[in-house]
């Protein structure tokens, strides 16, 4: 059928005419809700009437950017890259990612498992809700995903067959260029700066030494093809509890540095830590952000190692090329190189998020002025501090105990 956009009395008949979803619902008495930010778009839960568990996520792609209006028009074909992002992701870890069970390119719709018992990671950390599991979860995720589609795992063919299919993904990629490494430090008219932070957003347009490491970073991002990314990992894209996690909405995927889903993963993190600070005022809970914060990383580190510990051949290390020794000293750099660059992304995310299009909720969602433009300007100190530094640190450790200085100072 033609494309059309699906509101909430055209999606039923849609539904309906495909046999695989009527009969998973096992009714014509459907009931469609709209959830989601709507950044990008449409998002809705359909259940039976008389079934409610009886219960799927349907997802449809615009063609403009919705949070920006139709006057920022965006190409509806970051759906099949969802779509190819999530079934390359099922076949590597399941247990943490929606079961797909109709895509449509041509009306840019997925159709997903509805996960009932889970709610947005953000939602959660702004009540000061623990996931003991996330860490290991998150950290087996990035480890498995990012291995799994590299020359270190995979041969020259397969990996650029792999890359093929993401290589059209150029405007959600040309929309993170913008939008984390270049209009929020600049004039620029999507912008959303606090007034009440205008002075340090000034400062920083004209700080030539971070501009300098942005475009380090950028480069970085827009040359770099290590591996399968998400490309918008962040706790409002991770649907949890207390004992799952699963990983949504991949349509920024593409192919880039190991570093990036790991840092925007860990920005968002910090910037649930400094929220604290003005929301719960719970050390305990700030505590457990940093130890998260560490045990993801150490998670990722050990989970990336092992599966190339048990890799005897691929594009990079041909069997027999390298001794045992040797290869660790390789390993060590290798490793030294993604905590950098994870953590300079990391900063990137931070920054971008205080002055730019689509701040997170954490921070602007608290209600006081003066109180929010207090956690706006101690995370953009951090971002920027973490952006122009990130190559001096030398563990996460060294990221954890940055923070804690931070907060003694405060």
């Amino acid at each position: 059928m033609a494309y059309e956009i699906l509101d909430e009395s055209k999606i039923v008949p849609y539904l309906l005419n495909i046999p695989v979803l009527r009969n998973f619902f096992g009714t014509d008495r459907l009931e469609v809700r709209e959830i989601g930010d709507g950044n990008l778009n449409y998002v809705y839960i359909v259940h039976a009437m008389e079934k409610p568990e009886k219960a799927l996520i349907v997802k449809q792609a615009v063609p403009y950017l919705r949070i920006a209006g139709e006057g920022y028009p965006l190409s509806r074909e970051r759906m099949s890259y969802e779509i190819r992002a999530l079934q390359i992701y099922n076949d590597l870890i399941p247990k943490h990612v929606p079961e797909v069970l109709y895509a449509d390119e041509a009306m840019s719709v997925v159709v997903m498992q509805y996960l009932s018992d889970h709610i947005i990671m953000r939602e959660g950390m702004i009540e000061a809700v623990v996931y003991p599991d996330f860490a290991a979860h998150m950290g087996e995720f990035l480890a498995r995903t990012l291995f799994r589609t590299s020359s270190l795992c995979l041969e020259s063919a397969a990996k650029r067959q792999m890359a093929e299919m993401f290589i059209g993904n150029t405007e959600l990629c040309a929309l993170t260029e913008t939008f984390v490494f270049t209009a929020p430090y600049m004039e620029h008219e999507t912008n959303e700066i606090d007034p009440l932070i205008e002075k340090e957003a000034a400062a920083l347009r004209e700080d030539s030494d971070f501009k300098v490491a942005m475009l380090e970073l950028k480069y970085l991002f827009m040359n770099r093809s290590d591996a399968l990314l998400h490309g918008d990992l962040h706790t409002g894209s991770i649907m949890i509890n207390t004992e799952e996690t699963c990983v949504i909405d991949p349509e920024f995927a593409f192919f880039g540095p190991f570093g990036f889903d790991i840092g925007a993963l860990v920005g968002n993190l910090v910037m649930s830590w400094v929220s604290h600070f003005e929301r719960s005022k719970e050390s305990a809970y700030q505590a457990w952000i940093l130890k998260s914060i560490e045990e993801l990383y150490g998670n990722f580190e050990t989970g990336f190692l092992g599966l190339w510990d048990r890799t005897t051949q691929s594009a990079l290390v041909e069997k027999g090329f390298i001794d045992k020794e040797g290869l660790k000293r390789y390993q060590a750099a290798f490793m030294q190189n993604i905590l950098q660059e994870s953590i300079g992304f990391a900063g990137a995310k931070i920054c971008r998020r205080q002055l730019g299009i689509a701040g997170v909720a954490d921070i602007r969602g608290i209600e006081e002025p003066e109180s929010r433009a207090r956690a706006e300007k101690m995370a953009l100190a951090i971002g920027i501090y973490l952006v122009k530094n990130h190559k001096k640190m030398k563990s996460i450790g060294d990221l954890t105990d940055y923070l804690k200085e931070v907060k003694v100072q405060k």
